[in-house]
């Protein structure tokens, strides 16, 4: 498989099924988000996180790219690409609810930080919501995935437990935030 193509050079990409369209598209803003998520959870990895959210990355990593071929596939068309599905939001929901229920509840709002796969977390956490308004704005111009802006919701979420689970695991405090 070449790497480049020159496909690309008059600003131009292909969807799923040929279609092309500009590069500064909405829908390719989304999923490129979508890809820059997916490579902060390998930075996440590669900060030596627990086991469990260790293991826990590389499922979601997997379910990202399925997400992102979802977002590259025309809905109208018939095709063999997995789409993100109400399973796999639901799979979230569980994470969410496993992992929360180790954490002291919150009180306060907390500083993004810690141990570096904490802070790793937050900085992931920050760019799923950026990618979950993309997809916001790009649903008021064509037919998006619900499901796949419920999935991005819920990984936000996810992220900022799993960040908590880190600093935990490591015996670190979360920082609150204190008003003045």
């Amino acid at each position: 498989m070449k790497i480049y193509t020159k496909t690309g050079d008059d600003g131009t990409t292909g969807l799923f099924g040929g279609r092309r369209i500009p590069k500064d598209a909405l829908r390719i803003e989304v999923y490129g988000t979508v890809d820059e998520l997916n490579a902060q959870l390998g930075v996440v990895r590669a900060a030596s996180p627990s086991p469990d959210t260790a293991a826990l990355l590389q499922r979601l990593q997997d379910r990202l790219f399925v997400l992102g071929a979802d977002l590259a596939t025309p809905g109208d068309k018939k095709s063999p690409i997995e789409r993100i599905s109400d399973t796999d939001v639901l799979e979230l929901e569980a994470a969410i609810d496993r992992f929360d229920a180790r954490q002291a509840p919150l009180l306060n709002f907390i500083l993004p930080g810690g141990t570096p796969a904490a802070a790793a977390l937050h900085v992931a956490r920050t760019v799923c919501r950026r990618a979950e308004r993309v997809l916001v704005h790009a649903r008021r111009e064509e037919a998006l995935s619900e499901t796949a802006l419920l999935f991005l919701n819920r990984l936000s979420d996810l992220l900022f437990v799993l960040a908590r689970e880190e600093n935990r695991h490591a015996g670190v405090s979360d920082t609150p935030w204190t008003p003045r």
